[in-house]
């Protein structure tokens, strides 16, 4: 049974190399991040720790019985209850229903450990599978965003199964 647990120092490279493992697979409905995030990766790691470490961040990872990750659910830009979602799945790891699991967890752990009462999520257009995940987790469309189209949800009240 998969586990979403938060974001650690010793992830990096666990990270890193599921970043680069589905590169090509992310920028199907996500921009590239360039060849720069990569290389600068470890301090990019440590300064996600520090921001989670704030409280103005909160990532995490899915990962295996194994170990091995299969996803990463963030939330970031917390502040004054509200926060967005970020999530990304591994390529072999879609379609299996993980990631409505750990958004459905995410929305309960915003609410218990980080206090929020709303959670703002945005997909492009064609990120169809994205939008499917995000209705079935009890989000509701908000109109356009800067990607595409944005949804929002209120994480106090909970989602069935």
């Amino acid at each position: 049974m998969p586990e979403l647990r938060p974001l650690r120092a010793d992830d990096a490279p666990a990270v890193l190399a599921f970043e680069l493992a589905n590169r090509a697979w992310f920028t199907v409905t996500i921009s590239d991040r360039g060849d720069e995030y990569f290389e600068q990766f470890p301090d990019r790691h440590r300064a996600a720790l520090a921001e989670q470490e704030a409280g103005e961040c909160a990532f995490y990872l899915l990962v295996a019985e194994d170990g091995a990750i299969l996803g990463r659910f963030n939330l970031y830009d917390l502040a004054g209850g509200a926060a967005n979602l970020g999530y990304r799945v591994g390529q072999d790891f879609v379609g299996r229903g993980l990631a409505t699991a750990a958004v459905r967890e995410l929305c309960a752990l915003a609410a218990s450990e980080h206090g929020l009462h709303t959670l703002r999520a945005a997909t492009s257009p064609t990120n169809v599978a994205s939008q499917r995940v995000l209705l079935k987790s009890g989000f509701v469309p908000a109109g356009p965003s800067e990607i595409g189209l944005a949804f929002q949800r209120d994480v106090t009240t909970a989602v069935s199964a």
